[in-house]
């Protein structure tokens, strides 16, 4: 008998509506979109009648999720950064410094006097007095080696520590080089992952391609520029001993030590030592704020590690100038009055609110490991977005009206009903689009047409069986059911073997390719529920109603 249960109806019914009613929030794009920035806005603190009035614009009780539009839609910047990874192994040897100056200098009556050279900015040279102990010092810096961290380089040492004439010359293994270019390029990849979500960037795309580049893709903004502004700043904090005070920018500052100017007082530099006694890497958190005096500052924490050195440096130099350094400028040189204990301290300098704002998000981001050099950058227009999104809508216009004609034409009236469930279809594709956030480009738009060509191919062959059974001489309503039940084995290989093709796509590939992959698999998912249960339901309530003693298909 042609019967559906009425908890089935009303099933299907349910979820349809659900994913148009998911859907309808891109019928009225723009409005839904400036809606959701002031919400975003009022949620952050930015309250004011504009803003309340743009957020009124979509009603609350409505799904707000929007289809996000790639940057060949929507324009945007598009750009290559190579990682100077070479950076870091100079920062790494400024740090080893001072462990292995302590740990000479605990055999000093053996060793002697120890003094840093001048030397590579890859390597650490260091001088004992006592030439004749040089053994002595080799296996001591020798015992600071540490194993190297990577899959690659297990079983092998960080440094290479080689010497003779009291000269010892320490530099890092090739190991240790190949693990800190990857560790170096991935940390610069989740900073500007994080530097461009800080500012409510929508949907940006940001992939590591090759050893030492990163491919950074912002829709919607208005020029690579901007975001070369936002991810190319270093923002980095450091806490370091002050030598002295200078009015000669051209004073030699001694070795182990660099000049470094005064921000807030022209003319003024400090000598410093340059291994930090706690870095921004350290912080746990940073937020902007007023001072005693009501000037825009910074406040910041550091997590237990650095609130124990910054602690112990305090308790032991009470008296003392300790330098704020913000990108190799003095922020400010406080006098160390007494220890400063919790882990927490803040940071007053000529900043305006959008400038302690600014680097609160720089300093929450981290500091980038090393400094980016851009290869490419280009500006995508929004216009050339609209011609991209204008090309889709006819592309997606034709192959509706030449799918809806055929069906039409050749199936009648169950045709139409075939077409009522291709256009719920492409409704039901949107509202999971929105649902989970995806982002949609040209090939995206690819995967949607190709999906509407696809859709009546289930309805296709269930209407093909209808026509035979029909030649056996039963009735409409058991020709119907026959026709759904026995081609329902094709329907279910045909597209669970396309659907595996787009699961690997999606595995396999990146960027354009991803994009076609999820729309093409979402497509199948609806077009499989909207033949073997929409259409169905059309015709079993139709049929129902006007109970007709012989059909054409």
């Amino acid at each position: 008998m042609l019967y559906i249960e009425p908890w089935k109806r009303i099933a299907i019914i349910l979820v349809v509506l659900a994913g148009l009613a998911l859907a309808l929030p891109n019928a009225f794009y723009s409005r839904v979109e400036t809606s959701n920035d002031a919400e975003a806005a009022i949620e952050n603190g930015l309250t004011d009648a504009e803003t309340e009035a743009a957020a009124g614009l979509w009603p609350s009780f409505l799904p707000d999720g929007l289809v996000n539009l790639g940057l060949d839609l929507r324009g945007g910047a598009h750009l290559l950064a190579e990682v100077q990874v070479e950076d870091v192994y100079a920062s790494r040897m400024e740090s080893l410094w001072p462990e292995v100056r302590d740990a000479l200098a605990a055999e000093r009556d053996t060793l002697g006097f120890v003094t840093q050279e001048d030397s590579p900015a890859d390597e650490l040279r260091v001088r004992i007095s006592e030439p004749d102990q040089t053994a002595r010092a080799l296996e001591i810096v020798r015992g600071l080696a540490r194993p190297v961290v990577s899959l690659t380089g297990t079983g092998a040492s960080d440094i290479v520590v080689s010497g003779s004439g009291g000269v010892i010359t320490v530099s890092l293994s090739e190991e240790e080089r190949r693990a800190t270019d990857s560790r170096t390029v991935q940390q610069a990849l989740e900073i500007i992952r994080r530097r461009i979500d800080e500012v409510g960037t929508r949907e940006p795309s940001i992939q590591r391609q090759g050893a030492d580049r990163i491919l950074v893709q912002v829709p919607g903004v208005g020029s690579a520029q901007e975001v070369k502004d936002l991810i190319g700043t270093t923002a980095q904090l450091t806490f370091q001993p002050v030598v002295a005070r200078t009015d000669n920018a051209n004073e030699s500052p001694g070795v182990g030590n660099e000049i470094l100017p005064s921000l807030d007082e022209p003319g003024i530099f400090y000598i410093l030592e340059s291994a930090p006694v706690v870095t921004g890497e350290e912080l746990t958190d940073a937020q902007p704020a007023f001072d005693q005096n009501g000037n825009p500052s910074v406040t910041f924490r550091f997590n237990p590690s650095g609130a124990r050195k910054f602690g112990d440096y305090t308790a032991a130099n009470v008296g003392a100038l300790f330098a704020i350094v913000l990108d190799d400028e003095v922020v400010s040189a406080p006098r160390i009055e007494e220890a400063i204990r919790g882990g927490s301290g803040q940071i007053t300098g000529r900043f305006s609110v959008e400038d302690s704002t600014e680097l609160a998000v720089l300093l929450r981001a981290g500091a980038l490991p090393a400094e980016l050099t851009f290869l490419e950058e280009r500006t995508i227009g929004p216009d050339l977005g609209q011609d991209s999104i204008d090309a889709g809508t006819i592309a997606c216009l034709v192959a509706f009206a030449a799918v809806m004609g055929y069906m039409v034409l050749s199936y009648g009236l169950f045709g139409v009903f075939a077409n009522i469930a291709l256009m719920i279809n492409v409704g039901l594709i949107f509202g999971l689009l929105s649902l989970i956030g995806a982002t949609l480009t040209l090939p995206g738009i690819a995967g949607i047409v190709l999906t509407i060509g696809m859709a009546v191919d289930a309805n296709v062959l269930v209407f093909e069986r209808i026509r035979e059974e029909l030649k056996t001489a039963k009735g409409p309503a058991r020709a119907i059911e026959l026709g759904y039940e026995k081609a329902l084995s094709a329907i279910t290989d045909a597209n669970i073997t396309t659907f595996l093709t787009a699961t690997i796509l999606f595995w396999m590939g990146s960027g354009p390719v991803r994009g076609f992959a999820i729309t093409l698999g979402l497509g199948i998912l609806t077009s499989v529920f909207t033949a073997i249960f929409v259409t169905r339901l059309l015709i079993v309530t139709w049929f129902a109603r006007r109970r007709p003693k012989t059909i054409e298909v």
